[in-house]
């Protein structure tokens, strides 16, 4: 009896012992893995601060943010299977055919889940051949404004109004950017008929020079004002375009600044910027004589009213 009982005990120890030698092995590979993950985020941020000092850029710095955060997205995805497969090891559990069967059902959800993969694959070669990058003002996926976020699976924007919006990746076709090197603002400005086009675009070119002068808003500017000329005879006016090469973000600031002190020199000058007109035609006869217009206008006499005192 004692021989039996000092067997379960060795049994019950050595069971004990090699569980504690488990969890102390599954501690030891979670505790490398948040090491690890912690290395790597460190390295690639101090990788990032590093390339940043030697660009000058704002934009190429905005680039250099966004595929930092993706490559942190990236290696915490790699140490936590590997991590996770480990410890699958450890508690005996055969991964093997658990990698088979990830490989049929991943194989399966694929034909299922074909958008998400073309989401990731899009967003793969957005990043790479840097379409994207976040502060950007894009219009993509039928939605346009302020890029917050760029991630493999979507692109996160901000609207005018506020509104966020989530583009998934593998719906962006086009990618229309307003904020790379330089843009242009492109101001139409209509005329009367009856005013003279060249001393309306001498108006034009004095305003635009003025403003590029301006302390606050020259520097916004990156050359003198461009004079198309006339561009369009409107139903009511005739159209003249002049745009403005500046920096980016900045065109709806200078297109409208230059509208508002457009408006003041026509106005100093005379020049009507002139309200939709309506031509009215009574028609004209196979004979060519065009039938009169017969204007009345009605009258309406004002007599005292005798027992009142009032007028009506």
């Amino acid at each position: 009896m004692n021989e039996l009982l000092d067997a379960l005990h060795t049994v019950r120890g050595g069971e004990w012992t090699a569980l504690a030698g488990t969890a102390l092995r599954i501690f030891i590979i979670a505790l490398l893995s948040l090491l690890i993950l912690a290395l790597a985020h460190r390295m690639i941020r101090a990788f990032r601060l590093y390339v940043s000092r030697s660009v000058r850029s704002a934009e190429e710095i905005r680039r250099i943010e966004t595929l930092g955060r993706v490559f942190r997205y990236i290696a915490s995805v790699v140490v936590t299977l590997v991590a996770g497969t480990l410890i699958l090891g450890e508690l005996g559990i055969s991964v093997a055919p658990i990698l088979g069967a990830a490989g049929v059902i991943g194989l399966a959800v694929g034909f299922g889940a074909q958008s998400l993969i073309k989401d990731y694959f899009n967003g793969f070669f957005l990043l790479l051949e840097d379409q994207i990058r976040q502060g950007d003002v894009v219009e993509a996926g039928g939605h346009g404004g302020l890029v917050e976020e760029v991630t493999l699976r979507y692109v996160r924007m901000r609207d005018y109004d506020g509104n966020v919006h989530f583009i998934p990746n593998g719906s962006i076709t086009t990618v229309t950017n307003k904020s790379r090197g330089f843009a242009y603002a492109v101001v139409d400005v209509g005329v009367a008929y009856r005013e003279n086009a060249d001393e309306a675009l001498a108006v034009m070119r004095a305003a635009g020079a003025e403003l590029k002068a301006d302390p606050v808003f020259g520097p916004k500017i990156l050359e003198d004002v461009e004079i198309v000329g006339v561009e369009n005879w409107a139903d009511s006016a005739v159209i003249l375009r002049c745009r403005f090469k500046v920096a980016p973000l900045e065109q709806w600031t200078i297109r409208r600044e230059f509208l508002r002190r457009l408006k003041a020199a026509f106005d100093a000058a005379g020049i009507e910027i002139p309200f939709p007109h309506l031509t009215v035609y009574a028609g004209e006869p196979k004979a060519g004589v065009a039938p009169p217009f017969r204007l009345a206008r009605a009258t309406r006499t004002l007599e005292p009213e005798r027992s009142t005192g009032r007028q009506t």
